[in-house]
């Protein structure tokens, strides 16, 4: 898994697309001692550009960025084959395994249902059938990280195929008191991500009271967060960036 994530950071998505359909059957497997890491790793190939983005433009959005050439807005790899191709297929092999990997959003494992989310956000889902399922699961979710993770699966899903109700009930999350602080930065981060409408002050307030640094170092377990950051946990960089934009950039030079 570390060469195969690592292909992906080289921007050398192309080989790894090919082992997400082996990757599915590891994961699926109750028994498979790598089951974690396969699922972990799963979701690497069907990203672009997503290490260090926190912006509302780009966070959680699945094609990015201008057009580099005549191929799609991803550009090319390291090795000149197509970027978004490599990433279309690796979605595609999600979204046929979806009906395998769906059931892991009811896993035992705390961390094996949010891995499964964060995979399953990268599906094609124009039946909404992988929305409905993380809805499903977050009405009966008890892990305030977990329904947080649900909470930005919907929000990603939801940006690749337009869905108002889906929106709204976002929306309704970060207001809503009785949800726990995660659910609601998540919420917070989800419903900017999904609209062009200006943070409302009461967003403002309640993301600066919640958002304290050990919140945001734990909310790392996040797959989104922990991609995000640059130098300081991925949900103060979403903060700073989405709320605050005017800010400068913190430097990550340790001598400065």
């Amino acid at each position: 898994m570390g060469v195969l994530i690592g292909m992906c950071a080289d921007n050398s998505r192309a080989a790894a697309a090919l082992a997400v359909p082996f990757l599915i059957r590891i994961a699926a497997d109750p028994h498979h001692r790598h089951r974690a890491d396969a699922l972990g790793g799963l979701a690497a190939p069907a990203r672009a550009r997503h290490f260090g983005v926190a912006s509302r433009d780009e966070l959680l959005l699945h094609r990015s960025g201008p057009q580099h050439d005549g191929y799609d807005d991803y550009g090319v790899e390291v090795t000149g084959y197509p970027a978004g191709w490599s990433v279309a297929a690796a979605r595609a092999a999600i979204t046929n395994g979806a009906p395998v990997l769906l059931p892991l959003l009811a896993a035992s494992d705390p961390a094996i249902r949010i891995d499964a989310s964060y995979a399953l956000a990268t599906a094609t889902d124009p039946g909404h059938t992988v929305r409905s399922a993380f809805a499903t699961r977050c009405a009966k979710e008890q892990d305030p990280m977990v329904r947080a993770a649900l909470v930005l699966a919907t929000a990603e899903i939801t940006r690749a195929h337009p869905h108002q109700p889906a929106t709204g009930w976002i929306r309704e999350l970060w207001q809503d008191r009785a949800q726990a602080p995660e659910v609601r930065l998540a919420a917070a981060i989800g419903w900017l991500c999904l609209t062009d409408e200006p943070a409302p002050g009461a967003m403002h307030t309640t993301v600066e009271a919640l958002a304290t640094e050990e919140r945001a170092r734990a909310m790392d377990a996040l797959p989104w967060m922990a991609a995000a950051g640059r130098g300081e946990p991925g949900l103060l960089d979403c903060v700073r960036r989405m709320l605050h934009p005017e800010e400068p950039e913190p430097s990550d030079d340790p001598w400065a």
